[in-house]
């Protein structure tokens, strides 16, 4: 779950992890931090002796990411960490997506679910935005539906 004081827009939403992938590297990261003891606790009931509490993702150190507290101008509170954005940045970068960033992964997984049927109501709630209208023009900009209405016309 991510948490409503870490979301960008203050609002907790599910995490999904459906890639086979995905899932493999996240059990050998727990793992790696059992070993390494970064999180652990001593509570009979604690997933894999993690600290249920405890963020799932850490610096190399063991300790929580850091996240900065923003004020716009409107006055709406924003978090970030610099040190997440620089690897998700640098993770695009290696798999050959030019310009990739959070909202990119966002736009692309939204449309993703879209081209399998999922209702926008359940799209919603999973990238965390906060209107049907945020997740309509997200999908939009589908570029095989855009080839689609290209293809139509030429």
């Amino acid at each position: 779950m991510v948490r409503a004081e870490i979301a960008f827009n203050g609002k907790a939403r599910p995490l999904v992890w459906s890639n086979v992938k995905l899932c493999r590297a996240i059990d050998e990261y727990l793992v790696y931090r059992r070993v390494a003891r970064h999180g652990v606790t001593t509570a009979p009931a604690a997933y894999r002796g993690l600290d249920p509490h405890g963020s799932l993702f850490r610096a190399s150190d063991g300790e929580p990411f850091t996240f900065t507290r923003r004020v716009t101008g409107s006055g709406t509170i924003s978090y970030s960490c610099e040190t997440l954005t620089e690897i998700v940045r640098r993770l695009h970068y290696q798999a050959g997506i030019e310009g990739g960033n959070a909202s990119a992964a966002r736009r692309s997984f939204a449309v993703q679910l879209h081209r399998q049927g999922r209702s926008l109501k359940l799209i919603q709630t999973l990238i965390g935005v906060s209107s049907l209208s945020a997740v309509k023009s997200l999908i939009e900009a589908d570029p095989v539906r855009l080839a689609t209405i290209v293809s139509g016309v030429i």
